[in-house]
């Protein structure tokens, strides 16, 4: 079957930069910072074909184009007739608007993954992903656009109409009506429409709370639509003339007619579609446990969009720290396999590197983990294959930029991250935090270059490194790993987020994890994280404790203390002790945090991996463990998606079920390991 084709990863940068620009601030458009690729502008594509007959093929090209067959060029009509025999077929497409792209549909001659493509850096990639000359390995760009009438370009999310679920009458100090709150319900995002404008313009003020949307001095978003503007985007059909606005984020909108007459409002909700069949789950005896998990899963549906993004209503952007917590999120809960891709490539743009991804060393070393944590999920390795030369120049990069030592230390170019902190912690100079994930990218180079037969040092490095931050950093007087070495000495600051790394990573040995459990993890002295994007790891690093117990109520507290603060998707940050319009601030700005924040529903990750239980460990879930916990609740039942279907478990009082589609597991209770044939019953 023929699809479109074009070069391996532009449709990825040209979609990443349609949607990183789409942020405003109160009606500014507000580009990312860091630097954006384009796609390659001229493309060559071409394949030697044998025919048995004549064939007659019908080109089409998202942009100019010219055809050749042996060299010859021929007059460039989308009907070629082709003789029979061996031919060279080469086509050049010239776009500077969007991706190059071809589509050719014949008898034998389709456009498919088997064409060879360059652009003209005289590289050809061929049918097996091969770069011939280069040692590059990646395959040319396709995927499900698979008609003429489809290009890349048309890519779009689905939409459907929305209305609002309540109105309010507003009215100011002097009880003179003023304008109408709409009301739709619960967060949302989309495209607010409004219904037959008057003549003159309205001022609407989008909120993610009620005090955001009636504050228009200060809210995020707004827009200004004059009549005039109706009139040019109005819809063709006189009895439902409306004006669909820029995609936003909202629950509430505050409109101000000023005197305008208008007759409604409503939205075109956007989402992500899946498969109503094909989705995780997760039910057990807490109800508010089940609403955690409910709204975490509609969180992580607004923030799944054409790449995984942050949050719906400030940021809008692929961020590689808050992807990699959706990757592992959508595996336990959508599977959608796709959007990861994309989101992996978009990130790591083209080279020559020139700065870490999104300008952050720390999520450099997440977008390396991406990788193999993908190929461990679904299989794919020829994913890996893709992405290798690019992980290979990433990598040299970030050798470049190391110490005397060996060791990842931040340049003033660097922005290193680790956790937005409520407390004085030093981000200069050598932090532990940093090389043990910096230690996990080598492995993962090593990991990856052992799977696709390619020697490599990076195996060594990774060791080697390893040694080195042990010997610096591991206190036994402390039982922990300190914090950073500054200025030549030692900042003997303790706090939980290379130890809870050192944890999850197996960095440190049982002894030292209990030490580190003890006197770091669950020692008060020690600051709390206020960030969901942090506690992810914090609760991860109890459960490969076997600490659920503890967890669950830490969920509960945390997650639930955030639905009686009347949260309908989870937060960038929440900090309990605040109250009221306390929980809206950050930056600085009244309205500054983002009420739905992808990183913000990990419990659908710490639910399925830890208490389902349900991990991979081979590839694409070729084999496979159960090992359920309950964590004190009395029973739950729940699934998770695989490559080849799904796994359900379910346990109840006095027994334990699982049945899978596919693949080879193990249920581990205790001391005891069963064998999973499609489904097994045990009583406990």
């Amino acid at each position: 079957m023929p699809t479109w084709i074009w070069y391996p990863g532009d449709f990825e940068v040209w979609l990443g930069n349609r949607f990183n620009n789409r942020r405003t601030e109160r009606g500014a458009m507000f580009p990312p910072f860091w630097k954006q690729d384009s796609h390659w502008p001229t493309v060559e594509f071409t394949k030697i074909v044998e025919l048995e007959e004549d064939e007659q093929i019908t080109i089409t090209a998202e942009g100019q184009f010219n055809f050749s067959v042996d060299g010859k060029l021929r007059y460039p009509h989308s009907q070629q007739m082709i003789l029979k025999g061996e031919h060279k077929l080469s086509i050049k497409v010239w776009n500077q608007a969007t991706p190059p792209s071809l589509f050719i549909e014949g008898k034998t001659i389709v456009t498919d993954s088997s064409w060879q493509v360059t652009y003209e850096d005289k590289i050809w990639i061929d049918e097996n992903g091969v770069a011939h000359g280069s040692g590059i390995y990646v395959p040319v760009g396709s995927w499900n656009f698979n008609s003429p009438d489809t290009p890349p370009s048309s890519f779009h999310l689905p939409r459907k109409e929305l209305l609002p679920m309540s109105k309010e009458q507003i009215f100011d100090e002097e009880k003179n009506p003023c304008g109408t709150l709409y009301d739709f319900g619960r967060e949302t995002f989309g495209y607010l429409k409004v219904i037959r404008l008057g003549e003159g313009t309205v001022n609407i003020y989008y909120g993610e709370s009620r005090e955001e949307a009636l504050d228009t001095e200060h809210c995020e978003t707004l827009d200004i639509l004059s009549s005039a503007d109706m009139q040019r985007r109005a819809d063709t059909s006189p009895d439902n003339w409306h004006y669909l606005l820029d995609s936003k984020a909202f629950r509430y909108v505050f409109i101000m007619p000023n005197a305008t007459p208008y007759d409604d409002v409503a939205m075109d909700y956007e989402y992500a579609p899946f498969d109503e069949e094909r989705t995780g789950t997760f039910r057990c005896s807490d109800e508010e446990l089940n609403h955690i998990w409910e709204v975490a899963a509609y969180t992580m549906d607004l923030t799944t969009r054409e790449f995984f993004v942050d949050g719906i209503k400030r940021d809008r952007w692929t961020w590689s720290g808050d992807a990699i917590q959706s990757y592992l999120m959508n595996y336990y809960l959508r599977f959608d396999t796709e959007c990861v891709r994309r989101t992996i490539r978009q990130l790591r743009g083209k080279d020559p590197v020139t700065a870490h991804v999104n300008t952050i060393m720390d999520y450099t070393f997440y977008w390396f983990k991406s990788i193999l944590d993908f190929y461990l999920y679904t299989g794919d390795l020829a994913f890996v294959r893709e992405m290798w030369p690019k992980m290979v120049t990433l990598m040299e990069y970030v050798l470049s930029r190391t110490n005397a030592d060996g060791m990842a230390e931040g340049q003033p170019d660097d922005w290193i991250f680790v956790d937005w902190v409520d407390f004085p912690m030093h981000k200069r100079g050598t932090l532990c935090f940093e090389q043990l994930l910096f230690c996990k990218a080598l492995e993962t180079m090593h990991t990856c270059s052992t799977l696709l037969g390619i020697d490599s040092h990076y195996g060594t490095l990774a060791t080697n490194l390893l040694s080195k931050v042990r010997a610096t950093f591991w206190s036994e007087e402390r039982h922990a790993f300190l914090h950073a070495i500054e200025d030549g000495e030692m900042n003997e600051m303790v706090t939980k987020f290379p130890n809870m790394f050192a944890i999850i990573y197996g960095y440190a040995s049982p002894e030292e994890q209990e030490a580190i459990l003890r006197h770091v993890l669950l020692n008060e002295q020690v600051e709390a994280i206020t960030t969901p994007y942090m506690r992810f790891y914090e609760l991860e690093a109890l459960c490969t404790m076997g600490r659920q117990a503890s967890v669950l109520p830490e969920m509960k507290a945390y997650w639930g203390g955030m639905l009686h603060e009347g949260a309908t998707t989870f937060w960038e940050k929440y900090i309990p002790s605040e109250y009221g319009t306390q929980h809206l601030a950050m930056y600085g700005r009244p309205y500054g945090k983002s009420l739905c924040h992808a990183w913000g529903a990990s419990p659908i990750y710490i639910l399925g991996k830890y208490f389902l239980g349900v991990t991979p460990t081979k590839a694409g879930y070729e084999e496979y463990e159960v090992r359920p916990c309950l964590g004190g609740l009395e029973w739950m039942e729940g699934s998770v998606l695989t490559p080849f279907g799904k796994i359900e478990v379910s346990v109840h009082p006095g027994s334990v079920t699982v049945r899978s589609d596919g693949g080879h597991g193990t249920l581990i209770l205790g001391d005891r390991r069963i064998p999973i044939e499609g489904e097994v019953r045990i009583e406990v």
